[in-house]
């Protein structure tokens, strides 16, 4: 995903509730390792485990 598509997506992540960044993170296609490390630096630490049940 190009820096600008991913700078919109990163806005939209942020203020997103839990289910729409769960949503968010499961379900867009084309990010690298490093958008889907910088989307999780803004994900709640404390729900990871919802995040985990999502991608199995």
């Amino acid at each position: 995903m190009n820096t600008d598509e991913f700078s919109k997506l990163k806005l939209k992540f942020i203020q997103a509730n839990l289910n729409e960044k769960i949503a968010i993170y499961t379900q867009t296609p084309g990010l690298t390792n490093p958008q889907y490390k910088e989307l999780l630096q803004n994900y709640p630490y404390d729900q990871l485990s919802k995040l985990e049940a999502a991608l199995q």
